[in-house]
């Protein structure tokens, strides 16, 4: 029996510009780097801990 993992999709909707260092670096762990990039990460307290600390950036699509 195969579980299906829980994903969670984001979207970036601001420039990292004139961000912080570890910020950027979030974004980067998200697999974001331009504005309008979209990615699908497995959902983990890990990843959503990283989405609320850029939530201001990032987009959550469900």
């Amino acid at each position: 029996m195969a579980e299906s993992k829980k994903t969670v999709t984001v979207r970036q909707t601001a420039s990292p510009i004139r961000r912080t260092k570890d910020q950027r670096a979030t974004l980067a762990g998200l697999k974001l780097n331009r504005v309008g990039r979209v990615a699908t990460l497995e959902d983990t307290p890990s990843v959503r801990g990283m989405i609320a600390k850029v939530h201001h950036m990032v987009e959550v699509i469900d």
